[in-house]
C-alpha cells in the first residue's frame, strides 16, 4: 500500500499530492483538478476534515466563509474584484468577455453541448462524454445557448 509523501493521479486526471497512510489520503494534502482548481485539506483516513477549494480564477471557497453569490450578494467574482459594468451592459458569466458558444450548442459549465449529437466536448473541443436523458434535459432547461448571446454594447452617438 502507498505510504508517506507522494502523488497519485486518478483516472479522471485529478492528481493528489501529499501524505498517504495505509493506501489512503491521511495528513496534509491537495487535489489538483484538470480545470485548474485545487482542494487543499487535512485528511484523516481518506476523509477531508478541514479544507479549502480554490477555483482556477483564484476564487476561494471555504465552507463557513463563503461570500460569493449568496442570497445577499449576487455579483459574479469578477464584478466583486473589478466592479460592476455600466447600466445597459449585461454580465452574462464570470468570464469577461463570455465564451463564444458554437452555433446550436449550449455552454454547460465544463464544455459545450450539442443537443443534436448529445455529445459534450471541453472548451478545447475534445470529447468529454455523452449526455444521458437527465443531463440533456437539465442542459436544455438551464444552460446558456449560442443564440441567447447579447450583441456587443454599442454606445449611443
Amino acid at each position: 500500500r502507498m505510504e508517506g509523501q507522494g502523488s497519485y493521479t486518478l483516472p479522471t486526471g485529478t492528481e493528489y499530492r501529499g501524505t498517504l497512510r495505509d493506501g489512503v489520503f491521511d495528513g496534509e494534502g491537495e487535489l489538483l483538478f484538470p480545470d485548474g482548481g485545487t482542494y487543499r485539506a487535512a485528511w484523516h483516513r481518506g476523509i477531508p476534515k478541514q479544507g479549502k477549494y480554490t477555483f482556477a480564477d483564484g476564487l476561494e471557497y471555504t465552507d463557513k466563509k463563503w461570500h460569493y453569490c449568496d442570497g445577499y450578494d449576487r455579483r459574479f467574482y469578477t464584478e466583486i474584484c473589478s466592479g460592476l459594468k455600466p447600466a445597459g451592459i449585461s454580465h452574462l458569466t464570470n468570464l469577461d468577455p463570455p465564451r463564444k458558444i458554437p452555433r446550436g450548442c449550449y455552454d454547460c459549465g465544463d464544455g459545450f453541448y450539442n443537443p443534436e449529437t448529445r455529445v459534450i466536448v471541453d472548451y478545447k473541443l475534445r470529447f468529454l462524454r455523452n449526455a444521458d436523458d437527465d443531463e440533456h434535459e437539465w442542459i436544455i432547461r438551464t444552460c446558456r445557448k449560442a443564440w441567447d448571446e447579447t450583441p456587443e454594447h454599442q454606445p449611443k452617438p
